[in-house]
Formats: C-alpha cells, structure tokens, sequence
C-alpha cells in the first residue's frame, strides 16, 4: 500500500484505488443504465482524490520526525526540514546593540568604497531580501562582476562564504568586497584614513569596543556581527510546522510531498535552511573554476555552494551567475538534468506538468515577504 511512491500501512495510492473502483464498475456495469454508470465514474474519482488527499495531510500533520524518509540518492546525509531557527546571536542582542548599529552604519556608507558611490547595501538591498535583483552585481566605475550576489539572510549558517566557499567567515568575507578591484574598489589604509576623520564613527567605536581605536579588524567584526541579525521572515510553512495544519494547501502540501520524495530535492536542499552546507556540480555549462580555486582538487571544478531554498521565490535570478531568471524554467531544467550529488552524472526525475506547479507552490510557501528594516542615518 503507498502514498506517492511511498509504502504505508493502510493508504492506496491513487491508481491503485482506481483499480478497485474500475473492478467493482466491471462487475456491476451490465446491471446499470448509462447514467448511473457516469454518477459511479465521478463518485468513485472525488472519493480516491479526497480520500488521498486527507492522508497525505494526515502524515505530514505528524512531528517531523515521524514523516516517512525522502528519496535520497546513495550516500547523502540529509537532515530533515525544520522551522526556521533563530539567529545564533539573537540572545544577546542587547549586549551586542552598540557593536550591531556599528556595522549596521558601516554597511550602508559609501564611504568605504573608492569612488565613495558604492557600499555592501549596493548589492544586498533589503527590500529585495538581501540580494540586488541582478543577473550580476555591477561594481566600480559600472564594471560587471562575474557571479550573481546571493543574500546575506541567515548566512550565519554557512560553513564558508561566496559561491566558491573562499572566505571561512563572515568577518573574513567582510574583507573581500573592499579590496576588490571591481567591486568597492578601495584600499584598506584609505578606508581606516576616511573613517578615522569621521568624529561620528570615533563615537560609535568608542560605544561598541570602550574606546575610540579604529581598525580593519573592529571595522570587519562590526559588520559581521550586524549580518549576523539578518535572518529570513517566517514562512505559512514554519506557521505548518508549528501547527497551525492549514496554512498550506492541498497542492503547496502535495509540493513539500514531491520535494521529499521524486524529485529528490533534500540531495541538496535539507534541514531547516534548506541547504545542505556543501558544495555541488552547477547544472549550468561555464567556465567558472568555482570551489576548485579553494580545495585545488580536480572533482571541485565547477562546484558552487549549495543557496538555501528560503525565499527563493523573491531572490532572482537565480544560479551562481543569474542566468535564470523565471523559477519555472529552473524547475525544469532541474526536471530534466538532475545532478547526482556524488558524481557528475546527471538524472530525469520524469516530473509532470502537475508535479512541477505543485513544486513551484512548494517554494512559494517557503518564500516571505521582505522583513520590515530601517536603514541607518550614517555618521558625520
């Protein structure tokens, strides 16, 4: 007995339901006029979707821990989806609230950049959930970076920043986008120059650190830490998780259902963040070195971090280098050419036109909207 590909004690799936019922009409077909064959056909259709429906409910109104095992391919560790967590910082946010409006300031001044135009709100807007809504981030004097900015939310979680992992932290990555020539384009010696004639930031310094020193360090710290509060709105499927058992619909739950299982995305996609912290093969033919220019191992070529599914419906375009920008086609190119976590080799998951709409509302209902943010009045 299953569930959409999924043995259970007690259930049918929906063709092998029908089976029973096209059994019974056959047996009863030559003792029923024509319209009372049609009533049968369309009593005994509604029942075995409804019937299907309220246990596919049913199971996934269980604790998670309780829900049946997804399709995995061999040798994947996966973690099972869970409410979105807290940011590691949360509890101390008070203690922490001077060192926060710190880094909350330098990461929207402009000042920080050579041409003084440019700062790490430019590519991570809040309004747009942390990102820029561009297929690649434009940086100094117009000059076009090479990959798409992902957002910041909930990057406290990852085990290495970027999309080739090359910064272990956010205080590390803090550094890059400063240096680099086409992005912010400045010299870390200006930077502590410009800051250090700001009488507003010896001030703010001086309240987050107990005195007025201004350094690289301080300065990167200030902005991590600040990152650190950006985390992701709650989602009608946290509001599921929690109990609240009809915040999803029948096809968004049909969605996490397919998600689980057939189309196989926990490979990739697990736990609370929907990643699995790891690097994978991008399904997108290019020349980008990716994690290979980190581990320096040939299997990493071509390897990016895997984003976390959170949002995703308000975070395009998407992929490494934003080259697509409707989730639809995503979806299907995935459909069609689904990478094996552990090799390069390639699989059709087979998903129908169906499959891949209740996919899609899937992903809508773990998308929110933009968390309300007041920006900054920068010191002077």
């Amino acid at each position: 007995m299953q569930v959409w590909g999924q043995k259970l004690p007690g259930l049918y799936l929906i063709s092998d339901y029908n089976q029973v019922q096209a059994g019974r009409l056959l047996f009863y077909l030559p003792f029923m006029k024509k319209s009372g064959i049609i009533l049968f056909i369309v009593v005994g259709f509604v029942l075995s979707v409804s019937f299907t429906r309220e246990n596919l409910r049913a199971i996934y109104s269980r604790p998670s821990s309780l829900w049946p095992k997804p399709f995995v391919d061999a040798g994947v560790q996966w973690t099972e989806l869970g409410v979105l967590p807290e940011s590691p910082i949360e509890k101390n946010k008070d203690s922490l609230k001077n060192l926060i409006e710190l880094g909350k300031a330098l990461f929207f001044d402009t000042r920080l950049s050579g041409s003084g135009k440019i700062s790490c709100a430019t590519c991570h807007k809040p309004e747009l959930n942390w990102t820029d809504g561009k297929e690649k981030s434009v940086g100094h004097e117009g000059a076009i970076t090479k990959r798409n900015s992902p957002t910041i939310q909930n990057t406290w979680f990852y085990n290495r920043l970027f999309w080739d992992g090359r910064s272990r932290d956010l205080i590390d990555q803090a550094f890059a986008p400063i240096n680099s020539e086409t992005e912010m384009h400045s010299e870390m010696p200006d930077v502590m120059r410009k800051l250090r004639k700001i009488k507003g930031y010896k001030e703010l310094f001086k309240q987050a650190f107990g005195d007025d020193d201004i350094d690289p360090f301080r300065m990167t710290e200030a902005i991590a830490t600040f990152e650190k509060t950006i985390v992701s709105g709650k989602t009608r499927f946290d509001e599921f998780l929690e109990g609240k058992k009809r915040a999803l619909n029948n096809s968004e739950l049909r969605g996490l259902h397919i998600f689980r299982t057939r189309a196989k995305c926990m490979n990739c996609h697990n736990g609370p963040l929907f990643t699995d912290n790891k690097f994978h093969k991008s399904v997108f033919a290019n020349d980008d070195a990716g994690f290979y220019v980190v581990s320096h191992k040939e299997e990493d070529a071509g390897k990016f971090k895997t984003p976390s599914l959170r949002d995703v419906v308000k975070t395009a375009p998407w992929g490494h280098n934003g080259s697509v920008s409707q989730l639809q086609n995503l979806l299907s190119i995935y459909n069609k050419s689904s990478p094996f976590p552990q090799s390069s080799q390639r699989q059709n998951l087979n998903l129908s036109k169906k499959d891949l709409n209740d996919l899609l509302a899937f992903l809508k209902a773990i998308s929110a909207e933009p968390v309300q943010f007041e920006k900054p009045i920068l010191p002077e």
